[in-house]
């Protein structure tokens, strides 16, 4: 589980009720909510909160480094609270759904050196696409 609300509180960050709201519907485990998502169940909490203040707090959060943007296929942008916890991404290609996933071995050791270009790379961003049980089905 995200531990988003703790990491919050132990930086000193002022949580106004809308921040909290925010950072709320924001922690859990395999959360990845466009904003207008974190906006709607943020509403059914705090119903004056404002979509500004949502995207306001999103963008204080992903420039704090305590979330994550995540963008796949040229969908909405999505905020993984799991900023801390290396993990890469399974994508349905069907309905978008995205589940944290925890491959084993070291995808940056993976790539041959001659694959480098001279680079010297500092991260690996891998995401895996298929469908999930209920878009198969489907199918």
């Amino acid at each position: 589980m995200s531990d988003l609300l703790g990491r919050l509180r132990g930086r000193g960050w002022r949580m106004t009720s809308q921040r909290r709201v925010v950072a709320e519907v924001l922690d859990g485990d395999h959360v990845h909510l466009t904003a207008d998502e974190v906006h709607a169940r943020a509403a059914r909490r705090l119903p004056e909160i404002s979509r500004a203040t949502v995207y306001n707090t999103l963008g204080e959060l992903v420039s704090l480094g305590e979330v994550t943007e995540v963008s796949t296929d040229g969908r909405a942008k999505r905020y993984d609270p799991n900023a801390h916890h290396p993990h890469q991404h399974l994508v349905c290609s069907g309905c978008g759904t995205i589940r944290d996933v925890h491959p084993t071995g070291n995808p940056l050791a993976d790539l041959p050196a001659e694959e480098r270009f001279g680079f010297t790379v500092s991260e690996v961003e891998v995401t895996y696409h298929g469908l999930c049980p209920s878009c198969a089905r489907a199918a």
